[in-house]
């Protein structure tokens, strides 16, 4: 090659030097407006008070008359007057434990499977295709068999809430588990490690972020569960409270019963980002 196309060929490469050396040189620039820490707290209470604020106007003007959607502060009463009677701090107790317990045993138990079908061949060929058909059960098919098999007692309510705590859970892990980089894998082999060795190590650090991710979907289903638990076999608990209201004809303990649900789930989701933080702090 002559000169001119050696110089040619190598002013790409030039380039590129001095394109990554002003890069270095020239600052960071600020965030985006809307990554900033103090902008997504505020902006999470936007459309929630929106909604208040039209639930209120559309109340006030009686454009939906009260029987049917009363007014934010006659929820507001209804919770107080629960309060008073001593009712409604035993309503969310009880229905924070059923969660808490069978979301703890159904993920427990998820992990375990989800290891057997997305690290082995054989457990993958004989677990999964009847792991995949009792996934497609409806929530409710199962509360006539728990009742005629544990009553009406808490067992029934927190294998119910288990059962809809596994699938998330195992479904996300097992997926993960099976797409870990093979070369990864090998090169966890090529320096001596094997069976928990090589999964604590090599695995597991890979599948972190999609635990974590199962975690928090199988608890947002298990609140899910959870009122389907409630509503047909309990006689307290928020779902309790959500079928008793419907019976009676309080709309606004209805609505208190749903802004409760919808409150608790956020807390716990967030309780779950901070462990996720915690967790990739810790592994990433």
């Amino acid at each position: 090659m002559t000169e001119g196309s050696t110089t040619v060929a190598r002013s790409p490469e030039r380039a590129t030097d001095r394109a990554g050396a002003a890069q270095q040189r020239t600052p960071l620039r600020p965030s985006s407006l809307w990554s900033r820490t103090w902008v997504r707290i505020a902006g999470g209470f936007v459309v929630p008070l929106a909604v208040l604020a039209v639930w209120q106007f559309v109340t006030a003007t009686e454009i939906v008359p009260p029987y049917r959607l009363p007014g934010p502060w006659s929820v507001v009463e209804a919770g107080i007057d629960l309060v008073e009677r001593g009712q409604l701090w035993l309503h969310i107790a009880i229905s924070v434990q059923r969660v808490f317990i069978g979301f703890v045993f159904g993920s427990l138990i998820a992990l375990a499977f989800a290891a057997i079908v997305g690290l082995s061949r054989a457990g993958s060929v004989l677990l999964a295709p009847m792991l995949v058909a009792i996934r497609a059960v409806p929530s409710l098919a199962w509360v006539p068999l728990l009742i005629l098999w544990f009553q009406v007692g808490e067992e029934s309510k927190i294998i119910l809430i288990a059962i809809g705590a596994f699938f998330p859970v195992y479904t996300t892990v097992a997926d993960a588990l099976r797409h870990v980089n093979p070369q990864l894998v090998e090169a966890g082999r090529a320096f001596g490690l094997r069976g928990w060795s090589l999964f604590r190590t090599v695995q597991l650090p890979a599948v972190v972020p999609s635990v974590v991710s199962g975690l928090r979907l199988g608890l947002a289903q298990s609140w899910l569960f959870l009122v389907a638990a409630e509503l047909i076999a309990a006689s307290m608990g928020l779902g309790w409270m959500l079928n008793d209201s419907q019976q009676t004809g309080r709309v606004d303990r209805i609505l208190l019963a749903i802004v409760l649900l919808a409150l608790l789930g956020t807390i716990t989701n967030a309780i779950l980002v901070l462990f996720e933080k915690a967790v990739l702090r810790r592994w990433m």
